[in-house]
């Protein structure tokens, strides 16, 4: 059964499995999420369902947004994604998805916005050798080859070149999920998720399960 969450990045530490292992995890706030509705073949030409996540404030939502959640019949909230389930009939409008949908030994896909690096050099970026650092080579740091002198006289597609970096949505795949606290909401997951501390990060069923 297809599963999922949406969750904020509390931070890391690590936990010891019953065989003494040190495990490093990543500690998520998962939910609890609200239904806000529910979208079906016959209306929308595919099924979900829409979750909302961290209560927001009536004065900072726009009209359309408190209509949609007014219609619904549930708390304004500050996030809302879609989840592609197989069966959505178990999920009724107005009720709660908590960390506890998950149990340890799970296998997730999390997705969450990376950490924003600014703008980069090529060098920091692609991992460009630099060049001489002697007074008179002139040409420290910087990109390199530009190409070809006369043919084709341009720079090719695909030329790495010192730009932002950053800030990209990024899947992690098949993570194991090592321990939940369901009174506290908690996901425990093995290794590193895409983020700074308070991201907001989707945690779903694994869809290469190995």
């Amino acid at each position: 059964m297809k599963k999922g969450i949406i969750a904020k990045k509390i931070g890391m530490t690590q936990v010891f499995d019953t065989n003494a292992n040190l495990i490093p995890v990543t500690v998520l706030e998962a939910g609890p999420c609200v239904v806000v509705q529910k979208k079906t073949e016959k209306n929308d030409g595919y099924e979900a369902i829409q979750v909302g996540f961290v209560d927001a404030k009536p004065k900072q939502t726009i009209k359309p947004k408190k209509g949609h959640f007014a219609k619904a019949g549930v708390p304004i909230k500050k996030y809302l994604k879609e989840f592609r389930l197989e069966d959505i009939s178990t999920y009724e409008v107005g009720s709660e998805i908590k960390a506890d949908i998950f149990s340890a030994g799970d296998k997730v896909d999390v997705s969450g916005i990376t950490k924003g690096k600014g703008y980069a050099s090529s060098i920091k970026k692609y991992g460009y050798s630099r060049g001489p650092m002697a007074h008179g080579s002139k040409y420290h740091r910087k990109a390199g080859s530009m190409g070809a002198a006369t043919n084709p006289g341009r720079v090719m597609k695909g030329k790495g070149l010192p730009s932002h970096m950053g800030c990209d949505k990024v899947t992690i795949q098949n993570l194991e999920v090592v321990k939940i606290d369901a009174e506290k909401n908690l996901i425990l997951i093995k290794g590193a998720v895409p983020g700074p501390k308070g991201t907001i990060i989707t945690v779903k069923n694994s869809v290469k399960a190995w």
